[in-house]
């Protein structure tokens, strides 16, 4: 897939400020621990939870319980907003993923994502692949995967900016 290009907003960026490539801010996702996901309830209102994510092959995947309220948001509605960044104003940088969560159910793709898990946050994170979910003691998870649709940076400090990478 080709590196998408970033669009920075002059309304929204400092002088003198650059959209960084996309490399920089897909290292940010890589590297991240914490994301916030939004999901949209039945009724329409949001819904938003921290909870850990990996970066792999051009997607964010995330897991969830079969019964927690961002599992049954999706089987409705499988739009969402992954969020991540520094809780700063003046320094960091903070990126938006926007895109349609995707199940994963392929056992095989499954042991690669688990092993990704574990390698990023540890062996508390170690997962069983079984029946297309992970297992966590008693507990079964679904993956997901968010190809992402539109990413937006936001670069705090020095100099301010937004900018867009959108994917085809």
């Amino acid at each position: 897939m080709r590196e998408p290009e970033g669009e920075l907003d002059r309304r929204y960026s400092s002088a003198g400020a650059s959209a960084p490539a996309w490399s920089e801010a897909e290292a940010l996702l890589r590297a991240a621990e914490l994301f916030w996901i939004s999901t949209v309830r039945p009724d329409g209102r949001p819904h938003v939870t921290p909870l850990p994510a990996v970066w792999a092959e051009g997607a964010l995947h995330f897991c969830t319980g079969p019964e927690e309220r961002k599992a049954r948001n999706l089987d409705r509605n499988p739009e969402v907003v992954l969020t991540t960044g520094t809780n700063t104003w003046d320094k960091g940088f903070d990126l938006v993923v926007e895109g349609t969560a995707v199940r994963v159910t392929d056992d095989g793709r499954l042991r690669e994502l688990a092993a990704v898990w574990e390698a990023k946050y540890g062996a508390f994170w170690h997962f069983e692949v079984r029946d297309g979910h992970f297992e966590h003691g008693p507990g079964r998870a679904r993956v997901f995967a968010v190809p992402p649709r539109t990413v937006f940076g936001f670069a705090k400090g020095t100099l301010f900016s937004q900018t867009k990478w959108p994917f085809p």
